[in-house]
């Protein structure tokens, strides 16, 4: 297969990178190269927010891909760029929105892919509009994916799902030195965080899928958990103590209202992914926490 990932030195694109070309897949990234190339891909050099320069690169790239995944698209330009530059080059594009396009506030349990969205100018909004944008500039000469990830962890990013600790670099430390993790609303949230290798996985099972053309999927791990639980596992394989401060969900919203999405039961319906066929998440987390600390420097006493 031929595989291009807009993006593919971040964290979900490079997992995702590297677990292709693993599979044996040709494997280009589109890059402003301020990392080196990994080996094994093709770099595509271009800022995609020159729509003139990257359109060029693509161009002179040649050829057409299976499957084209934009990782890192978060305007609905992004969505309409992917359309109109590679409507005729790739067989199949898939999408990364957010679970943080639901409004937190009018959340089922489990959710499904169809609920009631953010409209207000946030990160889970602009996400929104780019699924919006994907659907009404299909020209059905690229099928399109969506997918939704809940909170995605593994090597590669920070550890940390919750404020004040999310992605925090400082995590291992303070866990070693006995802090208190100042967690809001004590923890007590519900997430299925989901690994990045996994996601990656779901990401290739796309490719030639017919099921999955103008459909979007909600993407999260097969446990669900308390997110002081997702510390606890953390502290566990440090051989560690968690200790848990917990801070009013009213008075950290009243400081810092646009991480209200953080703040609600993030669960879901994983119905459709399953009966059409994708690779439906499947690490536990205690699993992946594991492997995700392993990879971390100062994890060691």
């Amino acid at each position: 297969m031929r595989l291009l990932v807009i993006g593919g030195s971040g964290f979900v694109s490079g997992t995702l990178a590297r677990l292709a070309v693993a599979a044996g897949h040709e494997t280009w990234i589109v890059t402003r190269g301020h990392r080196p190339t990994p080996e094994g891909l093709t770099a595509l050099r271009a800022d995609r927010k020159d729509d003139a320069a990257f359109g060029r690169a693509v161009e002179q790239a040649g050829g057409d891909w299976d499957l084209v995944v934009d990782c890192i698209g978060y305007d609905a330009a992004d969505a309409r760029q992917d359309l109109a530059v590679f409507g005729k080059r790739a067989r199949q594009l898939v999408f990364i929105s957010t679970d943080f396009v639901f409004d937190p506030a009018r959340r089922t349990f489990p959710q499904a892919e169809e609920g009631v969205y953010l409209d207000d100018g946030s990160y889970g909004a602009k996400k929104r509009q780019c699924e919006l944008a994907m659907a009404e500039g299909d020209t059905r000469e690229t099928a399109w994916t969506v997918l939704r990830p809940c909170h995605i962890y593994g090597p590669g990013s920070q550890l940390g799902c919750l404020p004040e600790h999310g992605r925090d670099p400082e995590l291992i430390a303070r866990l070693r030195r006995g802090e208190s993790l100042r967690l809001v609303g004590g923890g007590h949230f519900l997430q299925q965080p989901i690994l990045a290798e996994d996601l990656a996985k779901l990401i290739l099972s796309c490719a030639g899928n017919a099921k999955a053309h103008g459909r979007i999927y909600n993407a999260a791990g097969p446990d669900i958990v308390e997110s002081r639980e997702y510390y606890r596992i953390i502290a566990e394989v440090l051989h560690a103590e968690l200790k848990v401060e917990e801070v009013p969900v009213g008075e950290y919203l009243s400081r810092v209202p646009a991480n209200r999405s953080f703040l609600c039961h993030r669960i879901y319906d994983l119905s459709r992914l399953r009966a059409d066929g994708l690779a439906a998440p499947a690490t536990p987390i205690a699993e992946g926490l594991r492997r995700h600390v392993e990879s971390l420097p100062g994890r060691q006493a």
